[in-house]
């Protein structure tokens, strides 16, 4: 008898008290990697300092041409989809900040076995595509129907479940235009790289990565909700094995420090010299707004308001810019930043545990020490 796949694939857990990154959770790291927090200097961010997480393998498409999208169940008339159809339906460009909801796992304690996130699974770019409602109104799909289920070409095993790739959206939200869900073709004015979906992908502004489906290959209107194992089983924040939980949806409120000053290799301890330093970053939340931006260089214990940039135009689901001067006295510091946004919600400074490690903004302080020039060897 041959292996199932529950043999191969081990259920999630917990790490020891004493129990450091393993060997699986390095291979994971190896395979996705994070922005470089000094690319929170780009407005938008280049594709290969975007974040990148990929569940399972990264299909091979040698030829994006004969790639097929289809739009079927309760609809009028099925779609059969290939890029030069997509790309003969007008096309819109939204700047969106993209968060992996297990962003900040690898720091909440006891550790959820996993991707080993820090704080850098994030970044921004400008997504070009047709806007999937004109596609479901194009299909006529059922305006009684529940979710829309959306398939990529990754396939593998997760905790003893083989499958595809699958997420599904509330028929509401993929019919909406606040936000206007896309099926992207191109990323920063280029064709899509393979890992960020080539030659289709979904994005929906303000929701966690889960949700932005890649190499996207069906789009299956429901009448019942989807089940699947990545909407019913992964992310969903419980903190017991056997409850429910609830889904994770809309990115919370989140602000990001460029490391100040220059590191130390290993530690990555940043260092300044005393006097004026500027202190800048970005801020988002898929939530509401952010309304402000507050700096702390003291571990917490006091904050300043930073000044936020403006909004731009037509970047409402993009991250903002902050900066605020600080005047660095010789010692050590820890150095962070937290945001709020217009529906009042706040960046915590304790930690969301979950058993998944999901959406967890806790406010992450940066070990800053301030050199004088006549105390460096």
């Amino acid at each position: 008898m041959g292996q199932r796949p529950g043999d191969l694939s081990a259920p999630a857990r917990l790490a020891g008290p004493d129990e450091g990154i393993g060997a699986d959770e390095l291979a994971l790291a190896t395979r996705n990697h994070g922005l470089p927090l000094e690319a929170l200097r780009h407005d938008v961010t280049p594709p290969g300092l975007h974040y990148v997480l990929t569940h399972y393998d990264i299909p091979y498409v040698p030829d994006a041409g004969a790639w097929r999208l289809t739009v079927d169940g309760h609809v009028r008339t099925p779609l059969d989809l290939s890029l030069a159809d997509l790309l003969s339906f007008p096309q819109v460009t939204t700047r969106v900040t993209l968060e992996c909801a297990g962003n900040g796992r690898a720091l909440l304690t006891p550790r959820p076995v996993s991707q080993p996130w820090l704080v850098e699974a994030v970044g921004t770019a400008d997504w070009t595509g047709v806007p999937l409602r004109r596609l479901l109104a194009e299909a006529g799909a059922d305006p009684a129907a529940v979710d829309v289920v959306f398939t990529g070409a990754d396939h593998g095993v997760e905790r003893g479940v083989e499958q595809d790739y699958q997420r599904a959206l509330p028929l509401s939200v993929a019919t909406g235009d606040d936000p206007q869900v896309l099926v992207a073709t191109a990323m920063n004015g280029a064709p899509l790289p393979p890992q960020h979906g080539r030659p289709l992908r979904l994005i929906v502004p303000g929701w966690y990565g889960m949700a932005q489906v890649k190499w996207l290959r069906s789009v299956t209107v429901g009448d019942v909700p989807f089940t699947g194992f990545q909407q019913s089983v992964a992310y969903r924040i419980r903190r017991t094995p056997d409850e429910e939980g609830e889904p994770v949806t809309r990115i919370a409120p989140r602000a990001l420090l460029v490391p100040p000053g220059f590191p130390d290799f290993m530690s990555r301890t940043r260092v300044v010299r005393p006097g004026p330093v500027r202190l800048s970053g970005r801020a988002w939340s898929g939530q509401a707004p952010v309304s402000s931006v507050e700096v702390s260089t003291d571990g917490g214990a006091h904050w300043e308001p930073a000044v936020l940039d403006p909004v731009v135009d037509g970047h409402r689901w993009a991250w903002r810019a902050w900066h605020h001067t600080w005047t660095a006295t010789p010692g050590e510091h820890a150095v962070g930043t937290r945001a709020s946004d217009a529906d009042g919600h706040v960046q915590p400074l304790d930690q969301h545990w979950n058993r998944g490690g999901l959406a967890n903004n806790a406010v992450c302080f940066v070990r800053v020490v301030c050199v004088a020039d006549a105390c460096w060897p």
